[in-house]
């Protein structure tokens, strides 16, 4: 299907610069995010300000295979749109069916994210783009492999013209990605609905109860899951394994205070997400859950919050609803 989406976009495309030969190859048609109310405004970068044009490459960009070294696999194999662009593996899969070293996260409202990869190993969703690209269990192929692809395709070199004003490279693809990334916002769920549109019967009973619980003393899960995205964009420890076969934040810091420390998810269409944590070994709501209440693995670095806590059947059942609530 998706496949089939980029070549009918790039035949579009095709027809449509063929019959306006004159017009001016640079267009900058701003594009309207349509934030919700209760979203800040989002900080874009000067030199990648949103338009039509940026977004409509980087969509056909981000499910084209032709940016891997066989041309099968594409940014949106691992990032499906029905599974909240996330895939629904324990870890990604890239060319040849090699796996990758980590669970793929949900790519809704990344533009508000202030690190990227589990790690935070990219500071920019702009860098962000290249990995993946020349990972060898991803992509595998080079940057100057794509830009001469893209270059000698039938419609790449007018769009990029269109997006950019300038000819298919580098800067243009990792912009045109990142800026059709920055679109992708959710933010009306039942949840929205219930506590910023003020519809009282957006939640069950049910939910409000696990909603409680949620943000409450006893589980206290809003101190790292808080504020609009449901994250507070730090990195934590949470006593996953007692020793980590993948130090997470220490390979970026290389301090040894950070080993085992992963990025605090957004829980925004989490029940899409599953399988959970930073290498999938979760694989439902339930078990994160059980991790939670019985207090981690006692990791040197666990975070302080990691201390358990007792949920009844009805109380599971509560806040796994809650948890749904944020699907939109």
């Amino acid at each position: 299907m998706q496949k089939c989406l980029v070549i009918v976009g790039i035949l579009w495309v095709c027809l449509f610069a063929c019959t306006n030969d004159q017009a001016s190859p640079l267009r900058e048609t701003p594009y309207d995010l349509g934030l919700p109310a209760h979203f800040p405004v989002m900080d874009i970068p000067t030199d990648n300000a949103l338009t039509e044009e940026r977004v409509a490459l980087g969509e056909l960009l981000f499910f084209d295979p032709i940016l891997s070294r066989d041309s099968t696999v594409s940014c949106g194999s691992c990032h499906l749109p029905a599974l909240a662009f996330a895939d629904g593996k324990r870890v990604s899969e890239g060319v040849d069916g090699r796996e990758g070293m980590r669970n793929a996260p949900s790519l809704w409202n990344v533009g508000y994210e202030e690190a990227f990869f589990r790690d935070g190993g990219a500071r920019t969703l702009e860098l962000q783009v290249l990995t993946p690209i020349s990972d060898p269990n991803e992509m595998d192929v080079s940057m100057e492999e794509v830009v001469k692809r893209l270059q000698a395709h039938p419609a790449y070199p007018f769009l990029f013209q269109q997006a950019y004003g300038r000819t298919a490279d580098r800067f243009g693809v990792i912009r045109a990605i990142a800026a059709y990334e920055r679109t992708l916002i959710s933010g009306n769920s039942a949840y929205d609905r219930f506590v910023y549109g003020g519809d009282s019967s957006a939640l069950s009973l049910l939910a409000q109860q696990g909603m409680q619980l949620f943000f409450g003393d006893r589980l206290k899960c809003g101190n790292c899951h808080s504020g609009f995205n449901l994250t507070n964009n730090g990195f934590a420890n949470i006593g996953l394994y007692e020793q980590y076969a993948d130090v997470g934040r220490k390979r970026v810091t290389l301090l040894e205070e950070d080993a085992g420390k992963f990025k605090v998810p957004s829980l925004r269409n989490v029940g899409l997400t599953a399988p959970y944590m930073h290498d999938g070994s979760l694989g439902t709501l339930e078990e994160v859950l059980s991790h939670y209440a019985s207090g981690g693995k006692g990791h040197v670095n666990q975070a302080t919050a990691i201390r358990g806590f007792t949920l009844n059947e009805e109380e599971m059942r509560a806040v796994i609803a809650f948890l749904g609530s944020l699907t939109e």
